[in-house]
């Protein structure tokens, strides 16, 4: 088969896989396209809560047509016995006659065993192509496989002049709709959404995604180093449907810690430097609990503490055409930075309206 017809049932298996972001963790979010004579037989992607894998489903579908076939895999089909067989086994098993992927798995458990199983089982494996586009579908896994650490997207929606609300706190609304809309599909990308505790304060925020015909809600983080949120807040109210995971210090009330619990929270104690929650421990904290991509909208001590450890993966902003000035809420909270080569950094990746409003994408240079 050419190049140019393996690019695009390669393409086509990482669209399948990007369908799986946001609940398939702790697993990746893989595709997979079974085709034989540029027919496609069978097409899966990971289900949520991670199981079946892409290459199962796409072999249920595919049946014994399967044999001879050429599998298109968005990550190395996996080597390991875990709660299912190993999907390299089941390709095997299947009869396909060559496997496409783009990337080795960074998981211990498979990295490379996966491809060393297919070729000594005397299938073709074909590796590399469209390595960037998958590495970057799988930023998250490979952050938290070898760092222990989700990938974190920061959103911030501000004003022309940077600023999230008047001097009175009034915030609703600075962007437009399609902008508050775009918002909603980015947190159904991700795992989980996280505020700080001063925005879960202020806003009495609900997090979930709303207006888009979803059954699946990503998981809420609060990050509050004394648990000092409202008890009969949205967040509060709903803890017993939608997951809510509170970080918090190691030293909290014991009377608040029951009381969440008692509504059905998740509590994570992380560790606390220079009097606020060490935003390292933070994410370390979320990783083991098995999280790969979290959507962070603020606040600005959150954010700035995110940026300043460089734990910023990407960088989305909404920029409405409205000037607040000075006395406005600003989006971020002090750095410290005394040299403007402190700073982090960013590339621009896309720029483009969004409704009355500036939607631009940024990543950090040491991106995954």
């Amino acid at each position: 088969m050419s190049t140019a017809q393996d690019r695009r049932f390669l393409a086509l298996a990482l669209s399948l896989g990007r369908r799986g972001q946001g609940r398939t963790w702790p697993n990746p979010a893989v595709g997979c396209v079974l085709v034989k004579d540029g027919r496609i037989l069978g097409r899966g992607w990971t289900a949520p809560g991670g199981r079946p894998h892409a290459e199962v489903r796409a072999l249920a579908q595919a049946g014994d047509a399967a044999r001879g076939a050429t599998a298109y895999v968005s990550l190395e089909p996996c080597a390991h016995h875990g709660k299912t067989p190993p999907c390299a086994q089941a390709l095997i098993d299947a009869g396909v006659a060559r496997v496409v992927a783009p990337l080795t798995d960074s998981d211990p458990r498979v990295s490379g065993q996966g491809f060393e199983m297919l070729r000594a089982a005397g299938i073709e494996v074909s590796t590399g192509l469209m390595h960037d586009a998958a590495a970057e579908d799988h930023a998250g896994f490979f952050l938290r496989t070898e760092l222990g650490r989700p990938l974190v997207t920061l959103k911030l929606a501000t004003s022309f002049d940077g600023r999230i609300a008047t001097a009175t706190g009034d915030s609703q609304w600075i962007t437009g709709p399609e902008a508050r809309r775009a918002v909603h599909a980015m947190r159904m990308r991700h795992d989980a959404v996280m505020v700080g505790a001063g925005t879960a304060r202020a806003d009495d925020p609900s997090l979930t995604v709303r207006d888009l015909g979803v059954s699946h809600q990503p998981v809420r983080v609060v990050v509050s180093r004394r648990l000092d949120l409202a008890l009969t807040g949205q967040l509060a109210r709903t803890a017993a449907q939608v997951p809510v995971w509170l970080c918090h210090g190691r030293d909290v009330d014991p009377v608040l810690r029951e009381a969440w619990e008692g509504l059905g929270a998740t509590l994570l104690p992380c560790d606390v430097v220079g009097g606020q929650l060490d935003p390292v421990s933070v994410l370390q904290a979320l990783g083991a609990e098995g999280l790969t991509r979290v959507f962070c909208e603020g606040g600005g001590a959150l954010a700035a503490s995110l940026l300043a450890a460089d734990l910023v993966d990407e960088l989305v902003g909404m920029s409405a055409g409205v000037v607040i000035g000075a006395e406005g809420l600003p989006s971020l909270g002090a750095m410290g930075l005394a040299r403007l080569a402190e700073a982090p950094r960013f590339t621009l990746r896309t720029g483009r309206p969004l409704g009355g409003d500036v939607l631009h994408h940024w990543r950090r240079a040491t991106f995954g």
